[in-house]
């Protein structure tokens, strides 16, 4: 197993990695690294990931959903949770046929080239009438919160607002108002 790629779980696919990055490397795709892992770009954008699993090694194309598939091969490995990324599996190396993949991998740089890709969408505010309640009563704690992203005040709403007992709600509060007075998001130990 290679500990800096967690992407390259199982280091019985060496040499069938070995084909895939010869094969992209006979596009105009830079490999770069991102997240530990072997990712192919173009004007910076990611365009394919390549991983070694235990059954399996595989291609993934980030914006894949837009592709034709015409073989049916591309799968989505987190069904109802991924919206865009697709994944070609092989179980081995007799499966990879360089005309097919460069064919998937040519649609994949023409459809980033194009612009096709999905754009996440925006969570709606969560309600928490506990904090909002706080926050109107302490105009310092009001302009603190509202320099965080949506997303990270949608953190601090969601944990309050989680809790089932007011005297849970009101200690997460005590927890959380020191973060917020110092810009120190809920869950940025994390990130």
């Amino acid at each position: 197993m290679d500990e800096k790629n967690p992407w390259m779980k199982y280091d019985y696919w060496d040499d069938e990695i070995e084909i895939i990055k010869s094969i992209l490397n006979k596009t105009e795709l830079i490999e770069t690294t991102k997240w530990g892992g072997i990712v192919y770009t173009i004007n910076n954008k990611n365009v394919i990931g390549v991983g070694a699993f235990k059954n399996y090694f595989a291609l993934w194309f980030y914006n894949g959903v837009f592709l034709k598939d015409e073989l049916n091969v591309l799968v989505n490995a987190n069904e109802g949770v991924t919206k865009a990324l697709r994944q070609w599996r092989f179980t081995s190396k007799e499966e990879i046929n360089e005309k097919k993949i460069l064919a998937y991998i040519n649609e994949a740089i023409a459809n980033e080239k194009e612009g096709k890709s999905i754009k996440p969408t925006k969570k709606a505010r969560i309600v928490c009438a506990f904090l909002d309640a706080e926050l109107e009563s302490d105009k310092e704690l009001s302009i603190a919160f509202e320099k965080f992203t949506s997303s990270k005040q949608n953190e601090f709403l969601e944990y309050i607002e989680t809790a089932k007992q007011e005297k849970t709600k009101l200690a997460r509060f005590e927890k959380i108002k020191p973060m917020i007075l110092n810009n120190i998001g809920l869950n940025d130990k994390y990130r």
